[in-house]
């Protein structure tokens, strides 16, 4: 069933001043754009670029005063769905090189701190059953609070506080199975159900591929339970959500406010 995304987004700059957006879905092979349309204020400059790992693009544009941002979009998608209790872990030796960068720390996800915790209370377990393990321990452990986190919020500060949003979620999610030696990485998204309705974010792991023997492939998790893989729409992917924000200002801004809506066709 096609997914209707909606999203208007404003934001005002002080000066000249360079802006990357990334908020539309990404056209790639597991989701399909069915149609889309989106209307932007005037700019001084305007040029697409594409994203990381080549999953949709950003735009870049320089403006000054207030900008606006109208995007609408009808997506199908078809992506791979497996049981993650059933799924292997890859030995490091034998990851693609797309996936080696995604078993390393960044800015929001200190895995090596992690490495303790994560042999004492997963150790017992591996593969894919260890990440579904993780994603329930978190999604227990938890509280979904609106507002209890910054832009500066690491997985370390949500994992002392057990509070924070779905950044949040998918950081700690990342950053435990970085700890274990599986390559995870961030994606933002767009997916019914997500209360309050917003851009959201998930975790992808990589793990085996149940079609491919000896393969691997990337596989969502969302430590939220909001998002149903077979209805979440990708829009980028990065080592965390500093790779992967919807607006990056480098020049004075002000955000003015946005509205999202994603709902199931029909």
């Amino acid at each position: 069933m096609p997914i209707d995304i909606s999203a208007s987004f404003s934001f005002s700059l002080h000066g000249p001043s360079d802006v990357l957006l990334q908020f539309e879905a990404a056209a790639i092979p597991e989701q399909r754009i069915l149609s889309s349309d989106c209307a932007m204020s005037e700019a001084q400059h305007l040029a697409r670029i594409p994203a990381q790992d080549m999953i949709g693009e950003r735009i870049w544009l320089r403006s000054e005063g207030f900008y606006q941002v109208d995007y609408t979009a009808q997506v199908e998608v078809s992506r791979l769905l497996a049981d993650l209790g059933t799924l292997g872990r890859l030995e490091p030796h034998d990851l693609p090189g797309e996936a080696v960068q995604y078993l390393f720390d960044s800015r929001y996800c200190p895995a090596d701190r992690f490495q303790p915790f994560v042999e004492a209370e997963f150790g017992h377990l591996s593969g894919g059953p260890r990440m579904v393990a993780m994603r329930d321990w978190v999604a227990q452990n938890f509280s979904y609070v609106p507002g209890s986190s910054t832009a500066t919020t690491t997985a370390l500060d949500s994992f002392v506080e057990r509070r924070g949003i779905c950044r949040d979620y998918a950081h700690v999610m990342i950053t435990l199975a970085r700890a274990s030696a599986v390559p995870a990485r961030f994606v933002s998204c767009y997916a019914p159900g997500v209360e309050p309705p917003d851009f959201h974010a998930v975790a992808e792991v990589f793990l085996s591929d149940p079609t491919v023997p000896g393969g691997g492939a990337w596989h969502i998790l969302d430590a939220t339970g909001m998002a149903d893989p077979a209805d979440t729409v990708k829009i980028g992917v990065g080592r965390d959500a500093a790779d992967v924000s919807f607006m990056t200002s480098f020049g004075p801004a002000e955000f003015e406010g946005k509205t999202v809506m994603v709902s199931k066709s029909g």
